[in-house]
């Protein structure tokens, strides 16, 4: 009995402790120590690994090294930013976000990788709304990344002491960190290094042509995906000095005391610096084509230029690039409104005035059978911009350029808008309820086909794939466009002359803006 009573005992604690070991092929050893991931929808996912350690306003640093194995089982903390006041702990919002996940199905494999960088302007947004494991299934490695943020990745102190000489861009050399780390570790992950694409949209968009202009990315990357990311960030390095005296004068800190910024708790710091860009350079307002404020800008050395101006620095000229946009984008929809030419009409001359017909004229000609809602809310932010970059990229670059855009609509709204094709990229419309609560047959194909698109550019950089038409290289001449939608197609050049009509009357603020730049 007593012998038994001894057994028992063993087994007892022999088989918590093997059930405590890591299971072996959910395990990757970093530079920074072992990491263990969790199967997710059939890829192996690790979520929320460190890539580096950050001081207030400093360049990022490599994250310390760990003992023992990190459960890598759920996603690490998004950017510090403003969360309208629902509270979050310090594991789901954190100064120390610099986290990123990784997606593979073969740790043995050499796939290219996919760094993604999430939407949100420079201001907001988090990894964890676009997961990369069914994307992950087309032979690649996914990477995505948290980074700073708003005020703690772009407040410009350089002219009060030269210790923050670069944190005017400390959120994006965040990125290039995160780059650093897949040059280093991801061939662990079945990952090569040596074929990365760098890929994201709208804020994510402006962060990929942004790494394009920053020298110490080079290298780290070697193609691009930019999706509805064309709004023009017009930060000038006297912009970004005069917003960062601003918010220390909002805070009562002098130069010669500024180490006080360190202890200002967050929400008071981005309080004042909403406060001093009102009463600085000016607050951004909702569909203004062009953003600044706490958002990269050029120094010379971390960033040579704005990107989309029109087009990237030189040191990218060697990085095939996929580009495009949505139908409606940000565009109010007017889908549910009832209404007759004639009423749309009389709306447009609010926008277009005396060359309202020459627009309806141009879009009967580029989108033959529209009704007169699409005449309100076809995208009038974003496409104008993506043709006048493309045009350049096209004739100036080594690399080439392809373009698309989404059609598909929603049938919640009825439009093709802002995001709607991330779902279809990363192939996982069973998360999309909002948009698409009951996916059928042709749902499902179309994001096949987009996520295989993504996949097959990062493998190549070329996006053509088996059962699509021939996709030829962008040019200004041939304005060759790939429509993603149920009947996939190309279209040549269709909507120039539209673009060119929108430009010359939605993008006045940005002209007003580069005159008064060039009188100074």
């Amino acid at each position: 009995m007593k012998k038994i009573l001894i057994i028992s005992l063993m087994v007892m604690l022999i088989v918590p402790m093997a059930m405590a070991q890591p299971e072996k092929a959910l395990t990757v050893k970093t530079r920074s120590g072992w990491v263990q991931g969790i199967n997710e929808e059939g890829s192996m996912a690790f979520l929320g690994i460190p890539y580096a350690k950050v001081e207030r306003f400093m360049p990022p640093q490599p994250a310390d090294k760990w003992k023992g194995v990190k459960v890598c089982d759920h996603w690490g903390p998004q950017a510090m930013q403003n969360t309208w006041g629902k509270k979050l702990s310090e594991d789901e919002m954190s100064e120390n976000c610099c986290v990123l996940n990784v997606w593979t199905t073969d740790l043995k494999a050499r796939k290219p990788v996919m760094l993604w960088l999430h939407g949100g302007g420079f201001d907001s947004g988090t990894s964890a709304w676009n997961p990369g494991m069914q994307l992950a299934k087309k032979d690649v490695v996914v990477v995505s990344v948290n980074h700073r943020l708003n005020i703690m990745g772009f407040l410009d102190l350089s002219a009060c002491s030269p210790k923050y000489k670069h944190s005017a861009n400390v959120g994006m050399l965040d990125v290039v960190t995160a780059l650093q780390w897949v040059r280093d570790n991801i061939s662990r992950f079945g990952g090569d290094p040596n074929n990365v694409t760098i890929f994201g949209e709208s804020g994510g968009g402006g962060k990929v042509g942004t790494l394009l202009c920053m020298p110490q990315a080079k290298g780290l990357f070697h193609k691009a995906i930019i999706m509805s990311g064309t709004i023009l960030n017009v930060n000038t390095k006297a912009m970004s000095e005069s917003l960062g005296k601003a918010v220390l004068k909002e805070l009562n800190i002098d130069p010669q005391h500024i180490e006080r910024i360190n202890d200002v708790l967050y929400e008071e710091l981005y309080a004042a610096g909403q406060r001093a860009m009102a009463a600085s350079i000016g607050t951004r307002k909702p569909g203004t084509p062009m953003m600044w404020g706490f958002g990269p800008s050029p120094d010379g050395e971390t960033l040579l230029q704005q990107p989309f101006q029109p087009g990237f620095a030189s040191i990218s000229d060697n990085i095939p690039i996929l580009i495009g946009t949505t139908f409606n984008e940000l565009q109010r929809l007017t889908y549910d409104q009832p209404m007759t030419a004639d009423e749309a009409r009389e709306k447009l001359k609010d926008t277009f005035g005396d060359e309202t017909d020459k627009y309806i004229a141009a879009f009967d000609k580029a989108w033959p059978g529209h009704s007169p809602q699409d005449l309100l809310s076809i995208d009038w932010l974003f496409r104008p911009k993506t043709i006048i970059t493309a045009d350049h990229i096209a004739e100036s670059r080594q690399a080439q350029t392809y373009m698309y855009m989404f059609t598909w609509r929603s049938p919640v709204n009825q439009g093709s808008i802002h995001g709607h094709e991330l779902k279809f990229c990363f192939n996982t419309l069973h998360h999309a309820a909002n948009e698409l609560p009951q996916p059928t047959e042709k749902d499902l194909k179309l994001a096949d086909v987009m996520s295989s698109v993504w996949a097959q550019f990062a493998h190549t950089g070329n996006p053509n794939t088996a059962g699509l038409p021939k996709w030829q290289p962008y040019t200004a001449q041939n304005g060759e466009l790939m429509v993603f939608d149920y009947d996939c197609h190309i279209l040549n050049n269709p909507d120039r002359q539209l673009e060119e009509i929108i430009n010359s009357h939605c993008f006045r603020q940005l002209d007003e803006f580069r005159k008064g730049q060039t009188l100074k």
